[in-house]
């Protein structure tokens, strides 16, 4: 209710022009935001990513050319007219036909492609840096201070702030930035202060992301002579250390209850923590940094070793906030590198490569002590069950919302044998999408389960919103026996739906056994099955390497392979093949998916 009413008040603010980011206004300075005396402290300096080179990548797949002219800020990448990008932001509407998904927009706005032009520069490339520049000076003509869909999100203008900060330590330029630099900024600080309350109101990312702004940008413009600016660091590190022991577990779990974002936190932490070490700043409480170091070890756990993915698990818009190296979009690992490094005094990875480019880069030392492997663990606080045995791993989701949920996606098993993902997450794909593409993706349909009636396990209230969380009846603990650890878990829906699942794992098989009763005509087990040449006979689904079988208490009324989407990248799907069983009366139903 608190947050019900933060949202509220914010909304009648903006509509009634109580709150001062309706009557906003300023000015960036003429010049060079960064100078080309830049100044390493290390040698020597660590390979610089090529993106952003020849071509420009958003989400981490949607390219398209570049030159050294600025690309169209609301044109063919993003979408919006001129008449948009000239209004105030908060006339603009959440979701407008002028630009489609706003997302497209924020992406190349969110100033990704500056820190890899940051990091050639800082490897003596002098045309990296002009372009930078002129770049900068292109946005902020385009994008005038509070006008067009740029401002309109106070996390958009936080990354914009990371992203700046960051780039100035790739160049060793931090401790003397340019005039304009420095007002850019200022006035994304002074954006993000009126609708903190929003943000607030969200218990997501968007409160961690503009805190951290305001501690990092605060800081800056302090130590430079800016009196004014204490207040905004001492806000923004009250709001981190606030947001963070609110919105993290005492397990790790994040409330947004998606691995993507999980990773947008720790990249976002760990620029507010690079950057008090750097300035040498106190430290945040211990209670706060304990998080911190269980945060990081949520997605080292999330996290295979061999190929850096993770499941695709909750919410997943792309972002990456420091795309520092060489490592595919999805590769968690340089996050859990450098977190751990931070926040736990341990490397996460042995040896050298691609995981180490952002510690390397923001100069963080790696230490020697390496984290142990990780077994089967209970995240029970964000309802999460990882199982592993051999070189396979289970991951099974359990309903433990303190926060709203943004998948369907009860009781959901994910299979992943040797850095393959076996049975697989349907994903996002966009914020934006029509009515029948967002119930798919975020709806249970779209995920390792079993659905009632055609419905979803909880009713959509809106866009974002689901109703009547579920909540787990009975769980049990990991338990080991012979070589196999198990798991289950059970939880009974509005309508008097009840699922129990239990999984084992082996180092040869997974086998799922599902209780299913309370339903009123029928129920539908999926199972979304890595692409290839599936083929179905009696009651078996086979693959070169693996074989799904199945069998029921009761005779199956429905069972075939279908054609499902995923969508393990922002605006991206791909066709995966879908094992549906379907019965028709209360029943058990034990899936054995073994492999070679």
């Amino acid at each position: 209710m608190r947050n019900v009413l933060r949202l509220v008040r914010y909304r009648l603010g903006i509509r009634f022009g109580w709150n001062r980011a309706t009557r906003m206004s300023a000015d960036v300075s003429e010049g060079d935001f960064f100078s080309g005396s830049a100044t390493r402290v290390r040698s020597p300096i660590p390979e610089a990513s090529e993106a952003w080179s020849v071509e420009g990548a958003l989400f981490g797949w949607k390219r398209f050319p570049i030159g050294d002219d600025p690309p169209a800020w609301h044109g063919e990448q993003g979408g919006a007219g001129a008449t948009v990008a000239r209004r105030p932001w908060w006339s603009i509407p959440d979701f407008d036909r002028a630009y489609g998904d706003i997302k497209i927009v924020w992406e190349l706005s969110r100033m990704d492609w500056l820190l890899p032009m940051a990091q050639r520069a800082a490897r003596g490339d002098g045309v990296q840096l002009a372009r930078a520049n002129r770049w900068l000076r292109d946005w902020c003509v385009e994008n005038p201070p509070y006008f067009g869909p740029n401002w309109k999100c106070g996390q958009e203008a936080a990354v914009r702030v990371l992203h700046l900060a960051t780039a100035a330590l790739l160049l060793g330029t931090h401790a003397s930035p340019a005039r304009a630099l420095l007002d850019l900024v200022r006035v994304h600080l002074e954006r993000i202060v009126p609708t903190m309350a929003y943000a607030r109101a969200q218990d997501n990312n968007h409160g961690t992301s503009e805190a951290a702004a305001l501690w990092v940008g605060g800081a800056w413009l302090h130590a430079r002579g800016d009196a004014r600016a204490r207040r905004l660091m001492e806000l923004g590190r009250q709001m981190l250390e606030e947001r963070v022991l609110r919105l993290v577990a005492a397990d790790g779990s994040f409330s947004q209850y998606s691995v993507m974002y999980h990773r947008l936190l720790l990249d976002t932490l760990c620029i507010a923590e690079a950057w008090r070490r750097r300035f040498g700043l106190p430290g945040f409480s211990e209670r706060y940094t304990a998080r911190c170091a269980q945060a990081a070890r949520w997605l080292h756990a999330m996290t295979d070793e061999i190929t850096g993915a993770a499941p695709n698990i909750g919410a997943n818009d792309g972002a990456s906030l420091l795309p520092l190296g060489r490592a595919d979009h999805n590769d968690m690992r340089p996050t859990v590198q450098l977190a751990c490094a931070l926040f736990i005094g341990s490397r996460a990875y042995a040896g050298e490569g691609a995981w180490d480019a952002s510690a390397q880069w923001l100069e963080i030392e790696l230490p020697r002590q390496k984290l142990p492997g990780i077994g089967s663990v209970l995240f029970d606080e964000g309802g999460y069950a990882l199982l592993a045995a051999g070189e396979a791993r289970a991951y099974m989701r359990f309903p433990r919302f303190r926060f709203r949920p943004s998948h369907a996606d009860a009781l959901h098993v994910d299979l992943w044998v040797d850095g393959e993902n076996v049975l697989r997450d349907g994903g996002t794909y966009s914020y934006a999408a029509d009515r029948e593409e967002l119930e798919y993706f975020a709806g249970t349909a779209s995920h390792n389960t079993v659905q009632f009636d055609g419905r979803d396990q909880m009713p959509r209230l809106s866009r974002f919103l689901f109703g009547d969380w579920l909540r787990t009846e009975t769980r049990s603990n990991i338990e080991s026996q012979l070589g196999s650890q198990s798991f289950s878990a059970s939880y009974r829906d509005r309508f008097g739906a009840r699922h129990a699942r239990r999984a084992s794992l082996d180092s040869r098989s997974l086998r799922v056994v599902d209780h299913i009763s309370g339903f009123r005509t029928k129920a539908v087990l999926r199972w979304r099955l890595v692409p290839g040449n599936w083929r179905l006979h009696d009651n078996a689904a086979r693959h070169a390497r693996y074989a799904l079988t199945v069998c029921c208490s009761v005779p199956i009324k429905r069972m075939q392979l279908a054609s499902g989407w995923e969508s393990r990248l922002y605006l991206k799907r791909d066709p995966v093949p879908v094992l549906e069983v379907e019965v028709d009366r209360p029943a058990t139903v034990e899936s054995t998916l073994s492999w070679l």
